[in-house]
């Protein structure tokens, strides 16, 4: 049992390591190569934040391990509200800016509800996931916009440079996306067998030790960022994150093969993870700040839905 849970450390270190290297040479390889900035940040870095998520949800569904595809991707964005943002406005409130706020959180909330009604039937479809892929294309292209606007079309394209120039930060790219991986694997191999060993439900390990080990870049990014004095970026990030863990690896996984959705997740999981965005989403519309009692609510929330599972479902 140690062992397992050493490997358990390892991975989260190979991802949360790996997952930063990845995108600090994806970012370098862009901008020499001379692609724009509105094109890197709509992408690559998107795709780059949750490629822990992507990856551990991914390596399950193809493993048939599709309880824990579902609970890692719902585990985390819940995780991200409830934990990650609710704790960060405890330690101090954060603006909000109103026009790109809401945009945002209609797309993560869409997407949670789309989730929700596809699945009602109990299995989330090939087709389904095309639904929840579209959902996500829709938010790309809306980032796209978004920074062409910030850009107003001025976006300088940079000389190209030899393929040569680009070998390191190649190396680091295939590096950082080989640990991802394979930390991955490992993080999910050691969440069965704890699940296994403990006599806890897969689901439930799913939704909260993996969910929390896949969502340590964006608790160490708000955490960073609080302390910095630059908290408001964390809002944001979470948004989007939220939005590509439900619409991105959902509806990727599910390509791989279908996933079978549990009276555990449709009665319980989806029904916390929606009230969670909606009552973030009223928080951030009726003030121009988030204030730390808001931010103690949605604490509060998550523990309680935390102590519900181990509760009712254990």
């Amino acid at each position: 049992m140690l062992e397992t849970v050493a490997l358990l450390l390892v991975s989260l270190v190979m991802i949360t390591k790996g997952a930063d290297w990845f995108v600090e040479s994806a970012v370098t390889i862009s901008e020499k190569s001379g692609i724009p900035k509105i094109i890197i940040g709509a992408t690559i870095v998107s795709f780059a934040t949750t490629a822990p998520e992507f990856t551990v949800s991914a390596m399950a569904a193809y493993l048939n391990h599709v309880e824990m595809t579902v609970g890692n991707a719902v585990g985390s964005a819940i995780c991200n509200i409830g934990l990650v943002l609710g704790g960060v406005i405890v330690i101090k409130a954060i603006p909000v800016e109103l026009h790109g706020f809401t945009r945002k959180s209609g797309f993560m909330l869409g997407s949670a509800l789309l989730l929700f009604a596809v699945s009602y039937d109990g299995v989330v479809s090939s087709f389904d996931g095309i639904l929840l892929l579209l959902v996500f294309i829709g938010f790309l292209y809306y980032n796209y916009r978004l920074q062409s606007a910030v850009f107003d079309g001025n976006e300088e394209f940079r000389e190209k440079v030899p393929l040569s120039q680009l070998k390191k930060d190649i190396l680091l790219f295939i590096a950082g996306a080989l640990l991802v991986v394979i930390g991955s694997r490992i993080l999910v191999d050691a969440g069965i067998t704890i699940a296994e060993w403990l006599g806890v439900p897969e689901m439930i390990i799913a939704l909260t030790l993996v969910a929390l080990g896949t969502s340590l870049p964006e608790l160490i990014t708000a955490v960073s960022a609080t302390l910095k004095g630059h908290q408001d970026i964390s809002i944001g990030n979470i948004l989007g994150a939220n939005t590509m863990d439900i619409a991105l690896i959902l509806g990727a996984s599910s390509q791989i093969r279908p996933l079978t959705i549990l009276p555990q997740s449709l009665n319980y999981d989806f029904p916390f993870m929606i009230a969670l965005m909606i009552i973030l989403i009223i928080f951030g519309i009726t003030g121009k700040k988030l204030e730390r009692w808001e931010g103690a609510i949605i604490l509060g929330v998550y523990f309680g839905y935390v102590a519900g599972l181990f509760t009712l479902f254990n």
